[in-house]
């Protein structure tokens, strides 16, 4: 599924997310940047689930942050286990309007306000295997280009006019 098109005004939104969702995503990229960390939001993964934001840290380690704007997101959504063979750590991320307490234990869990975002729990460390890392690190790269290709098309300036 393409997650980006030349025909809409902004081709790195997708236009799937809510407002809250969004500002969510801002305050955890605010975050990410400061840690070192290369993000990409809506990334399929190979098993056609789509990760709300996926980061490689420094090291080369791969964390997936799903995230979730109300407890009734949280409750109908089954796919977050899916996410797990695919990263290093998987964490979940709200508002402070969504209680903390219905997120699994085994997650981390990161609150954010739009203007950045807190640690609230550390997630777990289930390292990749070579393979799949190689895998990820390969969509994932392949991902961010295709983006911000599309981006440069997006301008309709050639590079002369740049």
């Amino acid at each position: 599924m393409t997650l980006v098109s030349i025909a809409n005004d902004n081709p790195l939104i997708d236009g799937r997310q809510s407002a809250r969702a969004m500002m969510v995503r801002r305050g955890l990229q605010i975050l990410l940047d400061e840690m070192r960390h290369a993000t990409l939001p809506e990334l399929v993964l190979a098993n056609g689930r789509r990760a709300d934001l996926v980061t490689v840290s420094e090291k080369g380690e791969i964390w997936i942050i799903e995230i979730k704007t109300s407890v009734e997101d949280f409750r109908v959504d089954c796919k977050w286990p899916d996410y797990r063979a695919y990263c290093d750590r998987l964490f979940f991320a709200t508002h402070r309007e969504v209680p903390l307490d219905i997120f699994p234990e085994e997650c981390g869990l990161l609150l954010s306000d739009g203007y950045g975002a807190h640690l609230m729990r550390d997630a777990p460390d289930h390292r990749l295997a070579p393979a799949t890392r190689k895998a990820v690190m390969l969509n994932f790269s392949r991902a961010a280009a295709r983006r911000l290709m599309m981006a440069e098309w997006a301008t309709g300036k050639s590079f002369d006019e740049i």
